[in-house]
């Protein structure tokens, strides 16, 4: 049974949080930092950690590592710990759990297969923010199952964040086409999907390099490795690749059944980009994000996620076509939006119908080469087979 103080502990609180909230017209959040092992000086942390809490009044930040000589900015909280990565991680994993702190920011964390983190860049043509899905862990083992997981998480991150209707591309790495045909076929089924489109000429929801610079979706879709790349790459272009100087870090992890907002920077991050992921993990916890995840996922199911990824598995056990080619012909003519991981495949299947074609790489990615006379027919036979 709770004591007397205890009680005048627990309505102080409650008083205090409907203050702050009135004041700053936001929900009082407590955001941990891990504060200790980047590359710059530790002062990083603590000048982000102020910078954001000035940018948000009902925003306390709770730094987890050895406590700083002097005196602390006003309003943060501090979790002292050794400097060693294990004990960095167990304070900030204690205060997770005991509630104390209801999202962290990381410098690294050991996410389990079907968790990771949606990042968010600075685009530099039009300056616009643009959510990359995803950025470090690995929502799924096969990469056609990883993207299109990717991308529902994806949404959930930029709903939590505000976006009502988030506009979404995929990047034109491997696997890219087949996940766009799934996205549009659960779309079909009743998924609320906003595709964006591509800057250039020929548009389409498959994004290019141009895309990104000018942020032409809200979201784009890619796997973790290539997310990560970007990251950086957009991060920390202007200071020769030493220090982070702009977006919001890699992102809220996100998962199935996954009830922890932890967001990761990287030991390069400087202090903008640290004050930046703050604000982004208390605008992840304040949107309910894990509650989303499961939103997204239950009306992703409801038309046929789950089928899409079961087909992904199929697909990746279906041994080539072995077919020999028909007559030479020559090749005049181009179908593009086939994806590389299909493409030897698609070459194959236009052989069985005795039309003969190659396999090539073009300026915007792998394309068929066939006889114009052929095309049609070849169109065909590809859309009816799957491939495009």
């Amino acid at each position: 049974m709770a004591s007397q103080n205890d009680k005048r502990a627990i309505l102080g609180k409650a008083l205090e949080d409907l203050v702050t909230r009135a004041r700053s017209g936001r929900e009082p959040c407590r955001i941990g930092l891990m504060a200790a092992g980047g590359e710059h000086s530790d002062m990083e942390f603590i000048t982000a950690a102020a910078a954001a809490m000035k940018e948000d009044a009902a925003l306390t930040v709770v730094g987890v590592g050895p406590r700083p000589a002097g005196l602390l900015p006003a309003g943060l909280d501090w979790i002292e710990t050794g400097c060693e990565g294990g004990e960095l991680a167990a304070g900030m994993e204690k205060a997770l759990d005991s509630g104390h702190i209801q999202g962290a920011v990381a410098l690294h964390y050991p996410f389990p297969l079907g968790v990771s983190t949606v990042g968010r860049i600075l685009t530099p043509a039009l300056g616009r923010a643009m959510f990359v899905a995803c950025t470090t862990g690995m929502s799924a083992a096969k990469r056609q199952q990883a993207l299109l997981r990717n991308a529902v998480l994806g949404i959930a991150v930029a709903k939590a964040s505000g976006l009502a209707a988030p506009a979404v591309g995929v990047l034109n790495v491997d696997a890219a086409p087949q996940v766009l045909r799934a996205l549009n076929r659960m779309a079909e089924k009743g998924y609320a999907l906003n595709l964006g489109q591509s800057v250039r000429g020929d548009g389409g929801s498959l994004l290019r390099g141009n895309d990104l610079l000018r942020g032409a979706v809200d979201v784009c879709v890619t796997d973790t490795l290539t997310g990560n790349v970007l990251m950086k790459l957009f991060g920390a272009f202007t200071s020769g690749g030493a220090y982070e100087t702009t977006g919001w870090g890699y992102g809220p992890s996100v998962g199935e059944g996954w009830n922890k907002v932890v967001s990761i920077i990287s030991r390069a991050s400087g202090s903008p980009v640290i004050a930046n992921a703050l604000a982004y993990t208390a605008a992840a916890v304040r949107g309910r994000l894990p509650v989303l995840v499961a939103e997204e996922l239950r009306m992703a199911r409801a038309a046929g996620l789950d089928d899409e990824l079961a087909a992904f598995e199929k697909s990746d056990a279906a041994p080539a076509v072995q077919v020999s080619p028909p007559p030479v012909e020559p090749t005049d003519e181009e179908i593009h939006g086939i994806d590389v991981l299909d493409l030897e495949q698609a070459v194959r299947c236009l052989w069985k119908e005795k039309i003969y074609a190659e396999a090539a790489m073009g300026c915007t990615g792998p394309v068929v080469k066939l006889a114009s006379a052929r095309l049609e027919a070849a169109r065909k036979i590809l859309a009816d087979a799957g491939y495009i």
